[in-house]
């Protein structure tokens, strides 16, 4: 029901084994609204009927403002005091033998890790298999402490997994309900939400009530809600910008405090269907695969201290995620290994590039980009015309002369950069895209002869660049040659780049092509294999992180 809180002030259950009880504020988006309706709504979350509310309030079981009313078609005004009494699902609590962990247990109080799915406490749409009714079996001295709740005092969302505290007899379940209440009690968790926030962290300091027109749902109110503060900080996100894991302490603790903040700053959390619907549907629609290892809410309560009621002391608990919460990080850590592939010209890049093509790899080819964009009422190609009009189009075809286009080029320096500033963030765009729809791909190569030229590997563009040698002879003589290049035209591509040895320093593997075809599969299968070895080490670099995060508490 909420991300971790003592029990909300406007909803308690009464001391009777055989009934309960809500108690709520209407509000002024509830004008005009029937009584029956209204509490319809707001316990619909709990299983409960709009017949059974009428049945309820038909017997008496409903007041406003403290006065008994049975007209259920009652339409409110806003700002009333309502009550609803009605018969409990079931009047005992039937101790259940099945597992728990028992973090700390004194005989005063306990810590337990509730698992996600597995719901607090009793209500009318869930009256088995709880948290509470496995705490009777293992601490059966509290079952009279409460008909639905015993030893209660904060609560997790069903699918929230992580560290609860439980009191095992009612003198610490008052003091440590108190000091929930006095803001005394310390929470963190974690949590893997859509997207990178701007800020790494962050104070999100707006008031939470009921949804105006969704009565089980929450929502961030200018009018009419709670004080509610979170503070969040981001540990990690993933390469592509898919999802971030953020720490996030709670300083009140409202219902879904948690999953309503992060959503209201655009950041709603992995799995939430409630308040992420929108982009949990671009998931499963555009990364099904993604989708499936986002089963529930990704929060975990992953901190808790308090002061011991009765000795006074401290009480630090950490708990790491469980595995599912592991799982997806991992599988977003492994999104595609981004390649650049760099070399001087006429190096043999091209063919490099398609030796990974046959080898069922994705390919990008910033020549190929180059060539589209220079079409006729391309991007590039109307982009060129505005700034330097029908100068660089053909007269007969209406396609960009290219012959002209590069004599002005070398001819001009100032042309040469207002061309390249015209067309790299073409390509660059075009790179970027073709790495998020491969994103789920081991690996995925673009080449891109101007890479670090335009700080492609400063700006974290790509993951690692490939770099392609060739010895100097056979560059500028046998391969120059089969491209029919003369050496002039070779030689003016060669100083808009940096020069080799620049470039091979700043790769992380570089392929030989010293040699025929058959030595360059050779080079290209030996540098595959150190990418899969740096993926790995990618892998296990990201498992000591976690590890470390995890392990750490809030600084």
């Amino acid at each position: 029901m909420c991300d971790n809180e003592a029990f909300p002030e406007n909803e308690e259950l009464l001391e009777d084994e055989t009934t309960q009880a809500w108690e709520r504020t209407a509000s002024a988006f509830d004008r005009n609204v029937r009584l029956d309706k209204f509490w319809g709504t707001a316990l619909e979350e709990d299983g409960v009927s709009r017949g059974k509310v009428q049945d309820w309030i038909k017997s008496g079981g409903a007041t406003v403002d403290g006065k008994v009313c049975t007209k259920a078609n009652l339409k409110l005004s806003g700002g009333e005091r309502l009550t609803l009494e009605g018969e409990s699902a079931s009047g005992t609590l039937i101790p259940e033998d099945k597992p728990l962990e028992i973090l700390f247990n004194d005989g005063s109080i306990a810590v337990v890790n509730k698992p996600a799915g597995l719901t607090t406490h009793p209500a009318p749409s869930c009256p088995t298999d709880t948290l509470v009714h496995r705490l009777i079996h293992h601490f059966p001295q509290i079952v009279d402490m409460d008909p639905w709740r015993p030893g209660i005092v904060h609560r997790l969302d069903k699918f929230t997994s992580g560290l609860i505290s439980v009191a095992l007899n009612e003198h610490d379940r008052l003091a440590m309900s108190a000091a929930f209440a006095d803001r005394e009690v310390k929470k963190t968790y974690l949590a893997i939400v859509h997207g990178v926030p701007e800020r790494e962290f962050g104070d999100i300091d707006e008031p939470i009530g009921r949804h105006p027109v969704h009565k089980t749902r929450m929502s961030v109110l200018m009018k009419g809600g709670r004080e509610a503060r979170s503070s969040y900080t981001v540990l990690w996100s993933d390469p592509a910008g898919r999802a971030s894991l953020v720490r996030v302490r709670i300083h009140t603790g409202r219902t879904h405090q948690i999953r309503v903040h992060m959503a209201h700053i655009g950041h709603p959390l992995l799995g939430d269907q409630v308040y992420g619907a929108r982009e949990h549907a671009l998931m499963v629609r555009e990364n099904p695969k993604l989708a499936e290892f986002a089963g529930r809410q990704m929060l975990h309560a992953h901190s808790l201290s308090f002061t011991h009621p009765g000795t006074g002391e401290r009480l630090d608990f950490l708990l790491p995620p469980p595995d599912d919460f592991v799982t997806l990080l991992k599988e977003l850590n492994r999104s595609v290994q981004r390649v650049g592939l760099i070399g001087m010209p006429c190096s043999g890049k091209s063919a490099v590039l398609r030796e990974f093509w046959e080898q069922g790899i994705p390919v990008f080819s910033a020549d190929v980009s180059v060539a589209q964009a220079y079409e006729k009422d391309a991007p590039g190609w109307e982009l060129i015309r505005q700034r330097f009009g029908n100068r660089f189009i053909d007269a007969e075809t209406g396609n960009i002369d290219k012959p002209a286009l590069f004599s002005s080029m070398c001819e001009d320096e100032s042309v040469r950069r207002e061309i390249m500033d015209i067309i790299h963030p073409i390509v660059r765009h075009e790179a970027e895209e073709f790495f998020v729809e491969n994103v789920s791909s081991p690996l995925a190569v673009a080449e891109v002869p101007l890479l670090l030229e335009g700080g492609w590997h400063t700006e974290k563009l790509v993951d690692v660049v490939v770099g392609v040698h060739c010895p100097e002879s056979r560059r500028t003589g046998e391969l120059r040659e089969k491209r029919s290049l003369p050496a002039e035209t070779l030689a003016v591509f060669d100083s808009w780049q940096w020069d080799e040895k620049s470039k091979l320093a700043c790769c992380s593997a570089v392929i030989e092509n010293d040699a025929g075809l058959d030595k360059l599969k050779s080079e290209t299968m030996r540098v595959l294999g150190e990418l899969a070895a740096l993926r790995e080490q990618k892998e296990d670099d990201f498992s000591a992180l976690l590890h470390r995060l995890f392990s750490e508490k809030e600084g």
